[in-house]
């Protein structure tokens, strides 16, 4: 869902966010009234501010895809040597 320019406007402006991030939130699926919402209150001191907030999903979500990509790459490898190993017992 496209949220309106006015709307990205008003978060990267509460949340003092850089255009980057704003992109990244973008790219990410976020919400710019969910940006809003997690600005960290002055008793909140253990919650991230919302910029590094986004880096961290953002982070997490690379780090997901690399070790899904690294496991089917594996799975492959592991076919591709039971196809070749098969291939090698028909074979007297």
């Amino acid at each position: 869902m496209a949220y309106r320019e006015e709307l990205w406007q008003e978060a990267k402006k509460k949340c003092r966010l850089s255009e980057e991030e704003v992109k990244i939130a973008k790219t990410l699926g976020l919400n710019p009234k969910s940006l809003i919402k997690n600005i960290p209150a002055k008793n909140e001191l253990w919650k991230a501010p919302v910029g590094e907030w986004i880096r961290e999903i953002q982070a997490e979500r690379q780090e997901k895809s690399r070790k899904k990509k690294l496991k089917e790459a594996a799975q492959e490898k592991k076919n591709a040597d039971t196809k070749k190993s098969v291939g090698e017992e028909g074979n007297p």
